[in-house]
């Protein structure tokens, strides 16, 4: 897949284009349904399947105060495109200056002049255009005048509702990865870099990767849970991770993530480590002491690595 970061690099090319409109944050079951269809329709005419995607998130630069954490980062986003089959991923800087073009303009200027669009794929809810007046209807009366398909895509429905990038943001602020897995089509994920801090969990024999998330990606709730960890090598690891503010050693601590690899001892410090939540196993507790706590920890383990092997066999990402 071709990544292309502004729309002014892209060329123009002979094939038929394509294209996927949207944020596609988590890339989840109704986005699936869309850019499977999508790419049938690409392949079936010999044209190209392509995602034209805003960056940052609109809402981040119009209210950014609220602004929801996103499901993924734009490099796990564009890899999750890339497997469903996307040709052409081109990610264009959103800015205050696009917000005001109205929705005509936004088609002329874009999908028009410079995409030169034989079809469109958009969800039931799109908006598009100043203050997100733009609307699926519209935009199938401007693809009449200006000569291009417009296809939308109804809502795709798990648990008798809509799925939606809000419902699994509520999912995971309940820690309920079973539910945000049913919604998403694959194990909630995050990456970040691995740090240094307390090396408390080396004291008491269980050495843990403190991951440090870039700003702005939604996390599980506190607890404990099962999770496969891969660092960029590609291997798959079994782990135990702790969200939480470390309250037995701490009355006021900032929120971290702590992945306790198990069977694993190496020095990974500075690398990328990529986390897979499979299930909660607890809440996050407060323990009378160390004791206490490493015997909590081996049964967390322990717990962990029953699930994991009952899953390890089906776990794809």
């Amino acid at each position: 897949m071709q990544v292309i970061r502004e729309i002014d690099n892209f060329t123009k090319i002979a094939k038929p284009m394509y294209v996927a409109l949207g944020n596609f944050d988590g890339v989840h079951k109704g986005h699936q349904k869309l850019i499977n269809n999508l790419v049938e329709k690409a392949k079936s005419n010999n044209g190209v399947a392509a995602a034209f995607i805003f960056e940052p998130h609109p809402i981040q630069i119009l209210n950014p105060g609220k602004a929801p954490d996103l499901l993924n980062t734009a490099d796990i986003k564009a890899e999750l495109l890339e497997k469903m089959g996307i040709d052409i991923l081109i990610y264009n800087t959103f800015s205050r200056e696009i917000s005001q073009c109205s929705p005509e303009q936004f088609v002329q200027k874009f999908l028009v002049r410079r995409l030169a669009i034989q079809e469109v794929f958009v969800g039931f809810n799109y908006s598009f255009g100043h203050k997100g007046v733009g609307t699926p209807k519209l935009l199938k009366e401007f693809g009449q005048k200006y000569g291009f398909e417009v296809n939308i895509i109804p809502s795709v429905e798990v648990g008798q509702a809509a799925v939606s990038s809000t419902r699994i943001r509520k999912m995971l602020d309940l820690g309920d990865i079973k539910k945000a897995c049913a919604l998403l089509g694959y194990y909630p994920v995050l990456e970040g870099t691995i740090i240094e801090e307390e090396h408390r969990g080396t004291a008491i024999g269980f050495p843990t990767a403190n991951l440090k998330v870039e700003t702005g990606i939604q996390k599980p709730a506190k607890g404990v849970y099962a999770a496969f960890a891969s660092l960029l090598s590609g291997e798959k690891l079994m782990a135990v991770v702790n969200i939480g503010s470390k309250p037995t050693f701490h009355e006021d601590y900032p929120v971290s993530i702590e992945a306790h690899i198990i069977d694993f001892n190496q020095n990974i410090y500075g690398k990328r480590l990529r986390l897979h939540f499979v299930e909660k196993i607890r809440d996050e507790m407060k323990f009378t002491g160390i004791e206490e706590l490493v015997k909590q920890i081996s049964e967390d383990r322990t717990a962990a690595h029953k699930i994991l092997l009952s899953t390890v066999d089906s776990f794809t990402f």
